[in-house]
């Protein structure tokens, strides 16, 4: 599973509760640009509408050299795809108070593309300033333990 974007931002705004993957219906010239690594998933969120998912906000640009009969549009909405009972269920969940659907990011599986999306709560601002914290924690935990690991320098 070789990943294409990520949204990062999903996991520190939001608490993932449950993880989904979805096939996506993409135009010709979208599969082209996301190949070149053109896409941008970070403002992304997933509206359910008539019992379909849309993934709407993800960013995909199109190539200069883009067939010249084909007008691109860089957020188009696109329509992810997953069994109808998981979609029922999801509908049940995201109707519940503070539920939202977020992409986490997008991959390739056999030659696909598929997006992975989430059931998310959002974050309180103390939960955000908390993650912020344990996040420099961590990178400052390595430094030490690198700068231990090659010790002092030796005069």
């Amino acid at each position: 599973m070789a990943n294409i974007a990520e949204n990062r931002r999903a996991r520190f705004e939001y608490h993932i509760e449950e993880q989904y993957e979805a096939g996506m219906v993409l135009a010709g010239w979208e599969i082209k640009a996301i190949r070149a690594g053109q896409v941008q998933l970070t403002d992304g969120y997933v509206l359910i509408r008539d019992g379909e998912l849309f993934l709407i906000g993800c960013r995909i640009n199109a190539l200069r050299s883009a067939s010249t009969h084909v007008s691109p549009e860089a957020d188009r909405t696109k329509k992810l795809l997953m069994k109808k009972d998981e979609i029922r269920r999801l509908v049940g969940k995201v109707e519940q108070k503070g539920f939202a659907l977020v992409p986490l990011n997008l991959h390739y599986k056999g030659g696909l593309v598929k997006a992975e999306i989430a059931l998310a709560k959002g974050k309180a601002q103390h939960d955000k300033r908390n993650t912020e914290k344990e996040r420099d924690w961590e990178r400052e935990k390595g430094r030490l333990m690198r700068h231990k690991v090659s010790g002092p320098a030796k005069d």
